[in-house]
């Protein structure tokens, strides 16, 4: 049976769907094991993990990023964060101000160093961003059982589609910590810009050239 994903943006009440969601597609990703610790073994780092990405929800509204999704029976499969290029700046600095409100309670639920940690991989992967006007993936993410099943492609698709047809935007920066995701990002126009570390972590910055700024 061909799989025909319907993608639709996410709403607030959303969220425990797409808290679930991440929790499941990051618990093996090499910056969350890194920074968060192992949520499958730990349930510490199960806790934490459930913080940040519950803030990261929140976050994305709070800062007018956009967030898709792809549903089955009203079932979230496979969602991204993508912060857009052209934000309204009055609504950003509102929303910077709310977020000040979600970022209090994280600070109790998880210890300084890991937020720490945090702040250093979001300063150092953004210092190799290009200067040019372009989207940014915070975040993509495909339930385990649907992995392999044309979600993420189906999701990526939309972004690059975006992408292309926005006149403000040069294209789509983002950050991986898995190196066989390198070559899959390679496969659709992504360029490896740069490489460094965040101590052990190896961290591959890559970006996107839209056919708009071709």
């Amino acid at each position: 049976m061909k799989f025909s994903p319907s993608l639709s943006k996410l709403t607030k009440s959303d969220k425990p769907q797409f808290v679930s969601l991440m929790s499941s597609a990051f618990c093996r990703d090499p910056l969350f094991l890194h920074v968060l610790g192992d949520s499958e073994l730990d349930f510490q780092a199960r806790s934490y993990v459930t913080a940040f990405v519950s803030f990261m929800f929140d976050k994305s509204f709070l800062l007018h990023e956009e967030v898709w999704g792809v549903f089955e029976n009203e079932d979230l499969q496979g969602a991204y964060v993508v912060e857009n290029p052209h934000a309204n700046k009055l609504q950003s600095i509102r929303g910077g101000l709310l977020l000040i409100g979600r970022l209090l309670p994280l600070c109790f639920r998880m210890p300084r160093q890991t937020l720490h940690l945090l702040n250093s991989y979001m300063r150092l992967t953004r210092s190799f961003a290009p200067k040019l006007p372009h989207h940014y993936l915070i975040m993509i993410g495909v339930q385990p059982d649907h992995q392999g099943k044309g979600v993420g492609k189906a999701l990526l698709n939309h972004l690059l589609h975006t992408v292309n047809k926005d006149p403000n935007s040069q294209g789509v920066a983002l950050d991986t910590e898995n190196k066989e995701n390198v070559t899959m990002y390679q496969k659709v126009g992504f360029i490896l810009n740069n490489e460094t570390r965040l101590d052990d972590l190896p961290i591959y910055c890559m970006f996107y050239p839209s056919r708009m700024g071709k």
